[in-house]
């Protein structure tokens, strides 16, 4: 569709060299681990405050040496899955991967297993004063743990269960390539080109694509629907086996967050659909429109569509962050100079956009699929907020480098609410301010709202696949039921958007991950409003929030900028900031 110069990845960082030398840093890796394991196994208990440091810091070197290789394969297919090469180290890394956590799996067990006033001495050793939240947080999931053998066994079929599954999702959705006719002229695109064109001026256009885009996922629905069938089905077999009685229930401990306030949560934002409805309502009139298609929600409202070169996506974002705080300007700088950054669609490309650090040690590396609209720049804002996120949180041990899933969101929705002030502040034409103010109330439905509905439809996917297989006409009649619920009578879904949910890899790959937006979209608009009532006095408590990685609760991480996610009335007042946006847009209309 374009030429532009290519921007890849230089892995040269983390790059084993060779075929053989990948293939001896995943044998010294398990041998490691075997080694570790006759050091420790059956004596964790025994151990002593000083013996247990001395084991858990091996432990982390052990993971960090391990993920080097694992990483890179990673990369390396997501940058080009039709490779050859990049198939076979994936698969190789994978298998490798598999059989390290068989080999270490112990290790977790038993610190689960150490009786309880034993365990509380040692939470109470300031030795152990940094691994006192990683303890405590394996400790949870104590009664819903099988003895090793068996977790081993379970870890082992997965090889050719949901890890195969996941592989096969992910292949299928990268090899797909499209033809469509646009300005005259038949042109090929990737699926992230087609989706990009959900920001074309022209309805036909953006209905077209769409469709096309969703009409090549139902042509495979025997595979989709397979897929999806099977990892449900996968999940409740082992929710079975472990005692769980929702399929939620390991991702909220995981979370450390109670079902309560998960659903508190997804309550609070089922109540404001109406809000989102209005939205839709106003877009519909800004547009000409008598309803909203969902194929025009994201339509621009400009009469031209203002693209955007990543050279000045680039210097955007780079002075939104530098704004806030000059220290984080070379943070961001770094990871285009660095070549830390694979930027523009291909076919055999990942879909969508990501930013993966795994350790510490090594650096982050942003993929996007960059192609100059408005929605672009906001998704490279998102994505270079986590790689600060995971930069600021490698001032921690590997223990406690990732932050927890609710706030594995927080700097990178941040970043995008720093990047639209900016560009409200530097625009003076009114149909651009009200173009960005669309723009950022679109982002905040997309991410909680939309992220609710996922989330439900997750959930009765889950629920309905325990008695019994799930057709394809099945799931794609919850899918527009949980939509249904979102849009109202204020939008019009398109014939084909029932395959919506076949291209959502979340589902696969990260069960229940999407309600994480949803919470870190709204601790953010109260992150914000702090922000703007104390401005550089907050840049502290802001960066102990990235800095603490993974060592601290959700709720006590929130706490370090003064927010109390359990206070009355909390997630409601994000959405009153939603409410004050709509009607600062409708000033402007």
């Amino acid at each position: 569709m374009h030429q532009l110069e290519a921007i890849t990845w230089n892995l040269d960082p983390i790059s084993p060299g060779s075929v053989e030398g990948f293939t001896q840093e995943l044998r010294e890796a398990v041998e490691a681990a075997v080694d570790f394991g006759a050091t420790y196994r059956g004596k964790v208990a025994d151990l002593d405050a000083g013996t247990l440091l001395l084991a858990l810091k091996r432990y982390e070197e052990l993971q960090e040496t391990a993920v080097k290789p694992q990483y890179y394969a990673y990369l390396l297919f997501a940058a080009d899955s039709g490779s050859d090469e990049a198939k076979k180290l994936s698969q190789q890394a994978t298998e490798s991967g598999n059989r390290l956590s068989r080999e270490l799996l112990f290790f977790d067990l038993e610190i689960m297993a150490i009786p309880e006033e034993a365990f509380n001495s040692l939470m109470n050793d300031p030795l152990l004063a940094n691994y006192r939240h990683y303890m405590s947080s394996i400790r949870k999931f104590s009664h819903h743990t099988l003895p090793e053998r068996e977790e081993q066994l379970l870890k082992q079929k997965d090889l050719t269960g949901t890890e195969a599954f996941s592989r096969l999702f992910d292949e299928l959705s990268a090899s797909f390539s499209f033809t469509m006719e646009l300005d005259g002229e038949e042109q090929e695109f990737t699926g992230e080109e087609l989706l990009g064109l959900l920001h074309h001026t022209d309805p036909e256009v953006r209905e077209r694509a769409f469709s096309l885009f969703l009409q090549r996922h139902g042509e495979n629905s025997i595979v989709y629907s397979s897929v999806f069938n099977t990892i449900a089905l996968d999940h409740a077999q082992e929710m079975e086996l472990r005692g769980y009685t929702h399929p939620m229930e390991p991702t909220n401990i995981g979370n450390e967050l109670s079902s309560d306030i998960v659903q508190q949560l997804m309550s609070v934002t089922e109540a404001n659909y109406p809000l989102a409805q209005e939205y839709f309502r106003l877009k519909a009139r800004i547009l000409g429109l008598t309803k909203l298609k969902n194929c025009d929600i994201y339509a621009p409202v400009a009469e031209s569509q203002k693209r955007y070169s990543l050279a000045e996506a680039r210097e955007m974002v780079v002075q939104a962050y530098g704004a806030f705080n000059p220290a984080y300007t070379p943070i961001i700088e770094a990871f285009f100079t660095d070549g830390r950054i694979d930027a523009y669609p291909r076919t055999g490309k990942s879909g969508g956009a990501f930013c993966m650090g795994m350790t510490p040690s090594f650096p982050p590396y942003v993929l996007l699929n960059y192609t100059s609209n408005l929605r672009d720049v906001a998704t490279l804002a998102h994505e270079l907020g986590h790689g600060l996120h995971f930069v600021l949180s490698g001032r921690q041990s590997m223990l406690n480098y990732h932050a927890p899933l609710p706030l594995a969101e927080t700097a990178s929705v941040f970043g995008e609410m720093l990047l639209t002030r900016l560009m409200l502040e530097r625009e003076s034409d009114p149909q651009v301010k009200i173009s960005l103010l669309c723009a950022k109330i679109e982002d905040i439905i997309a991410t909680t709202c939309r992220q609710v509905v996922l989330t439900r439809f997750e959930e009765r996917l889950h629920l309905e696949r325990k008695s019994g297989l799930l057709t394809d006409s099945r799931i794609c009649q919850i899918w527009l039921e949980e939509n249904g619920r979102l849009f109202g009578d204020a939008v019009e879904a398109i014939e084909a958007y029932r395959w919506g949910w076949s291209y959502i890899s979340h589902f696969i790959h990260t069960r229940f991950y999407c309600y994480s937006y949803t919470f870190a979209e709204l601790l953010v608009l109260a992150l914000y409003r702090e922000y703007q009532q104390q401005g550089s006095d907050f840049v502290a408590g802001y960066e102990a929030i990235l800095a603490s990685g993974g060592s601290l609760s959700p709720a006590d991480t929130a706490a370090l900028a003064g927010i109390d996610i359990s206070a009355a009335g909390f997630w409601q007042q994000g959405y009153d900031i939603l409410a004050g946006l709509i009607e600062e847009l409708k000033s402007l209309i």
